[in-house]
């Protein structure tokens, strides 16, 4: 049984959880900016996401690493950082294996072995089939059909349908990478004939090439516009297909290849992780994985000592304070194509009691040097504001590639191997306007907005 399962699948372990100074050789072009104006509207929810929406993808590579497993199995810090970011138990997704040489018929008996194990162990779970089909040709030399993808999905559909364990189970993708030429053809096609199978259509983005990227593209609106473009796509090729269907963001981060290094998990980062939260809840996408919590490449959110690294604070805050039900929220400003000033609107999370029924929460991103000042509509001048303001914990030239952050002016560390840091907002009176430093991205919660469709 084990040689069969190793041989053919990948166990991928996902775990769902909700809402975890530039130098002068790399100046930013963009218009320095004193003050905006953003206009609010709390009459109508938008859009709803999935309570899962920010998601974590476990690396199932880590299984085979002896040492790291170790670690693993004897932190207790590990447990923490981990439960700190579930909005449930941790779920596990199945993904079947790439196609390779061996006979049809004999993945087939696989997955089927794979089933019967994963029924005896009574398995939590879900299930995808294969991870990125477009690439198989220069992988394997095969190159996938679209059409004949979807109906084996709908085979392995008629497969856990007859499972006494997971005939209601999730099933997945086709986890293909952002759309253009083949990828779009793949992708139509297996629509046209995997749609009623899968629960959620997945795809995977990243802005740009880690090996061949700089610091001045994480800070570049142009660059961050470009995810729009293809969530616009996708949103398109699926509603077209199959009206209704969820799409999830099935695996993400910043740079594809490993991620950058040097930059992919460092502070610049937190400007492309947060604009994708708020342009992808913005724009309809249901759920978003973050490629990954520890271990392979430059782009996890916990380091190699299980140390939290800058997008770990940030999901986490992203988690405590922002709930699935999306508002909202425009800049007034003539900054031309270029938009360095970028604000999302939600509702507060519910599930932080702290906050009063109708609280909402605006994020914003200053993709500027300068101190820029919020100016919030007259009506909501009067509201007290919780400010969670995060900026790189160092100063000077090197301060954007800084693997520490701070919060409202703190470190944030670890306090010990059971305890995180608490991660306290500060209070602005009524009337005070916002003031967001250079190159930093904040939290405001609004406690007194009193949003009826936040209640």
């Amino acid at each position: 049984m084990k040689s069969a399962a190793t041989a053919s699948f990948t166990i991928v372990a996902l775990a769902l959880f909700g809402a975890l100074y530039v130098g002068a050789k790399t100046v930013i072009s963009v218009d320095d900016v004193q003050s905006i104006r953003v206009d609010l509207d709390l009459s109508h929810v938008a859009r709803r996401v999935d309570e899962r929406f920010l998601s974590v993808a476990i690396d199932a590579s880590l299984i085979t690493e002896e040492k790291f497993m170790n670690l693993l199995k004897q932190s207790i810090r590990y447990t923490i950082l981990l439960t700190e970011l579930l909005w449930t138990s941790p779920h596990l997704r199945i993904q079947c294996s790439e196609p390779n040489k061996t006979k049809h018929t004999a993945q087939i008996k696989n997955a089927e072995l794979l089933l019967k194990y994963c029924e005896s162990r009574q398995y939590v779970m879900s299930w995808e089939l294969g991870n990125e089909p477009n690439s198989y040709e220069k992988k394997a030399g095969i190159r996938v059909d679209g059409y004949q993808l979807g109906q084996d999905f709908v085979h392995l559909h008629q497969i856990l349908q007859q499972s006494a364990v997971y005939n209601s189970t999730g099933l997945y993708g086709p986890d293909v990478s952002q759309p253009r030429d083949h990828r779009r053809d793949l992708l139509t096609g297996f629509l046209e004939t995997g749609a009623k199978a899968i629960t959620a259509c997945t795809w995977h983005h990243y802005y740009v090439n880690g090996r061949d990227t700089s610091l001045e593209d994480f800070l570049d609106p142009e660059v961050l516009d470009t995810l729009a473009t293809k969530i616009n796509e996708v949103l398109e090729i699926v509603e077209s297909a199959s009206p209704g269907k969820k799409v999830w963001l099935g695996e993400t981060s910043s740079a594809y290849g490993g991620g950058a290094v040097g930059l992919s998990d460092t502070f610049v980062a937190g400007f492309m992780w947060l604009d994708k939260l708020g342009l992808a809840a913005k724009l309809g996408l249901d759920v978003v994985i973050r490629q990954v919590l520890i271990g392979s490449g430059t782009y996890h959110l916990v380091d190699d000592n299980l140390d939290p690294l800058p997008d770990y604070w940030l999901s986490l805050l992203y988690k405590r304070l922002v709930g699935p039900e999306v508002l909202k929220a425009e800049v007034n400003m003539n900054s031309g194509p270029k938009k360095p000033i970028r604000v999302y609107l939600h509702c507060t999370n519910r599930k932080s009691t702290h906050y009063r029924p109708g609280a909402v929460t605006l994020f914003a991103l200053n993709l500027n040097k300068n101190e820029v000042t919020v100016i919030l509509p007259d009506h909501m001048a009067n509201s007290t504001i919780e400010a969670f303001v995060l900026q790189s914990a160092e100063a000077g030239e090197q301060s954007l590639y800084s693997r520490s952050v701070k919060l409202n002016g703190q470190v944030l560390r670890m306090v010990d191997d059971r305890t995180l840091p608490l991660l306290k907002g500060r209070e602005l009176p009524p009337g005070e306007h916002i003031k967001l430093p250079g190159f930093s991205f904040a939290f405001y919660v609004l406690i007194e907005a009193q949003a009826a469709v936040c209640k």
